[in-house]
C-alpha cells in the first residue's frame, strides 16, 4: 500500500506537474523516510492511519538527530504534498501535516564586509580591460545592492548613467530602478568605452568575457574571489557579500528599514529585517567599547 500511494503521487508529480527528476528523487526519499519511521510505530500499520502527532513525533526525532531546519521544512513540503495528494484521493478525511511547523533554529546572520574592507577590495590597481571590468561590477554590486544574477543579466540598454540609474529585472520577473552612485558611475563609464573593443557585435550584455560574450555567474565569483586575495581581506569574498553589505551599510547611516526592502527588492520586510540585527550588533560592538561602564577594564 505504501509503495503503491507513493509511486502514484510520483508519477502525478512528472506527469502532471512536470517535476525534475532531482525533486522527485527528493520527494521520495523524504517521504520514504517517514515511512520507516512509521514503520517502527507499532499502532501505525497505514499510511493513512498517520495523525498529526505522529507527524510532530517523527520532525523531533529528525530535529534530536540534528537535522537543519531547512532540511526539516523541505520534508514537510513534501509530507504535506503527498498527504494533500491523498486528500484529494478520498483516501484520508484530513491533511495531517496542514498545520505542522519545523522547529525554528537560530537564524544564520549575512556575513558583511566592513567599510574599511569594502575600500581595500575597490581600491584596485585597474591595468588591463578585465580589471577594469571587474572594478565595475564591484562598485555597481556595492552602490546599487545587486544580486549576482542581476548583475551578470544586465544589457547596456539598462543603464542610464547620465539619470544615474540601472534598470534591474529581479525575482518574480518584478521591474525596479535603482540609483547608481558617484564612484560606480565613474567605474562603469570608464569599462563601457573599453567594452565594446572586447564585445561581439551583438552582444547586449553590459559584462562580457574575454571571448566577448555575457559573462557567467561563475566567473564573477572566480574573479571576486582573486580580487579579495589579492586585497589580503582575510575573509573569503562572495558576490552576495556586497549586496550584504550594501544593506547593512545603508541601514546603519539612515535606519530607513523600508527604503532598504525597496532597494533590495524583497517581497516581505521581514526578509530585509535581519538586516536590522547586523545594525544592532554594530552598535552593541560601539557600545561596548565606548561606554565607560560597558568597558571590562576600567581606563585610567
Amino acid at each position: 500500500m505504501h509503495s503503491q500511494s507513493l509511486q502514484e503521487y510520483l508519477d502525478y508529480l512528472r506527469t502532471i506537474k512536470h517535476y525534475s527528476p532531482a525533486t522527485l528523487e527528493g520527494y521520495q526519499r523524504d517521504i520514504q523516510g517517514f515511512f520507516k519511521f512509521m514503520s517502527e510505530q507499532e499502532e501505525l500499520n497505514n499510511i493513512t492511519d498517520a495523525r498529526i502527532h505522529d507527524i510532530r513525533a517523527y520532525i523531533a526525532s529528525c530535529h534530536r538527530k540534528g537535522m537543519a531546519e531547512s532540511s526539516m521544512q523541505r520534508l514537510l513540503s513534501s509530507l504535506r504534498g503527498f498527504y494533500k495528494h491523498l486528500l484529494k484521493d478520498n483516501q484520508i478525511g484530513a491533511n495531517p501535516v496542514a498545520d505542522v511547523q519545523a522547529p525554528k533554529g537560530a537564524k544564520k546572520l549575512p556575513k558583511v564586509l566592513d567599510v574599511d574592507q569594502v575600500d581595500r577590495l575597490l581600491s584596485s590597481n585597474n591595468n588591463t580591460p578585465l580589471e577594469v571590468r571587474d572594478h565595475a561590477m564591484m562598485e555597481l554590486m556595492y552602490s546599487s545592492g545587486l544580486r549576482l544574477s542581476e548583475l551578470v543579466n544586465l544589457d547596456v540598454l539598462d543603464m542610464d548613467l547620465k539619470a544615474g540609474q540601472v534598470k534591474i529585472l529581479g525575482k518574480g520577473n518584478k521591474t525596479r530602478y535603482l540609483p547608481i552612485g558617484r564612484q560606480a558611475i565613474e567605474a562603469v563609464s570608464a569599462w563601457l568605452a573599453l567594452r565594446n573593443s572586447l564585445a561581439l557585435a551583438e552582444e547586449q550584455a553590459v559584462f562580457v568575457n574575454n571571448r566577448g560574450s555575457r559573462l557567467s555567474q561563475r566567473a564573477v565569483q572566480k574573479r571576486m574571489r582573486e580580487q579579495a586575495q589579492r586585497s589580503e581581506l582575510g575573509v573569503h569574498v562572495h558576490p552576495h557579500m556586497l549586496r550584504h553589505s550594501f544593506a547593512s551599510h545603508l541601514l546603519e547611516s539612515s535606519g530607513d528599514l523600508r527604503s532598504v526592502q525597496e532597494l533590495l527588492g524583497h517581497a516581505n520586510i521581514s526578509t530585509t529585517q535581519v538586516y536590522t540585527q547586523l545594525d544592532f550588533q554594530h552598535l552593541a560592538k560601539v557600545y561596548d567599547q565606548a561606554h565607560p561602564r560597558a568597558r571590562k577594564t576600567p581606563t585610567k
